[in-house]
């Protein structure tokens, strides 16, 4: 009994120290589960303007410290459309590269054309005879046809040799005759399409010195022969006359 009291008064005072701080620190509030309720804000009699929010200020991004590397992008594999359009774009540079070479070979086609037919007309104008020389080609082109028709008509009983150059030869002579200009201007275009074959050419030249040698000749032997006729019929008229005078 003794131990007991000694023991109460002894923590008694230790145990009201602890309930004196506990009620100074803990509030005297009690403390509900549930919020407290807000104060119902009530409109105002007489009306307020407005006040428009003020925008929120922009915030710029926080750059990364120049040590620290930025992370690595991810490449992003190409979509079926992406490659589709590849593709399409890479047949229509096709289709228009073809496109474009078969327009150049038509324009070059037509322009060979157009160029052809001016050297054809050009050629042919250029056989006419000029209006001073007096030549005609209506009149003089009949002559030479019935010319070689002629040649055919005599030479039609004869080889096939000569039915082939008879009429060639008596045309090309009326020709030279009746149609001397023009004859000319065409042997001169015969000659600038010889002239690109240089063996044919050279052919043509030794045959036409041939030819004006053998005609150079002939009538050098023609105006001996003509000579020597009239050599020898001087002779004999003077013999004639000589006789005569003898027989008075």
């Amino acid at each position: 009994m003794a131990s007991r009291l000694f023991l109460w008064q002894r923590f008694a005072p230790a145990a009201t120290g602890a309930v004196v701080v506990g009620i100074a620190l803990f509030p005297k509030t009690v403390l509900h589960a549930e919020s407290v309720e807000r104060p119902i804000s009530r409109k105002p009699i007489y009306d307020e303007f407005e006040t428009a929010p003020t925008p929120p200020a922009k915030t710029t991004p926080s750059t990364p410290p120049t040590g620290e590397s930025e992370p690595p992008t991810k490449t992003r594999s190409p979509t079926p459309t992406d490659r589709l359009a590849v593709q399409i774009g890479k047949t229509r540079v096709f289709l228009h590269g073809h496109v474009a070479a078969a327009e150049n070979k038509v324009n070059e086609f037509m322009d060979s054309v157009l160029h052809l037919e001016e050297s054809f007309t050009s050629t042919i104008a250029s056989l006419a005879p000029p209006p001073q020389s007096g030549e005609k080609l209506m009149p003089g082109s009949l002559y030479v046809l019935v010319a070689a028709m002629t040649g055919s008509i005599v030479s039609r009983n004869r080889n096939i040799f000569l039915r082939a150059t008879v009429p060639l030869a008596v045309g090309i002579g009326a020709g030279w005759v009746v149609l001397p200009v023009t004859m000319r201007n065409v042997s001169d275009l015969l000659w600038k399409y010889e002239q690109r074959f240089p063996a044919i050419a050279d052919g043509h030249m030794r045959t036409r010195e041939g030819i004006e040698k053998t005609w150079r000749m002939a009538r050098i032997h023609t105006q001996q022969a003509v000579n020597i006729v009239d050599d020898k019929v001087s002779s004999g008229r003077e013999a004639v006359e000589g006789w005569v005078k003898k027989g008075k």
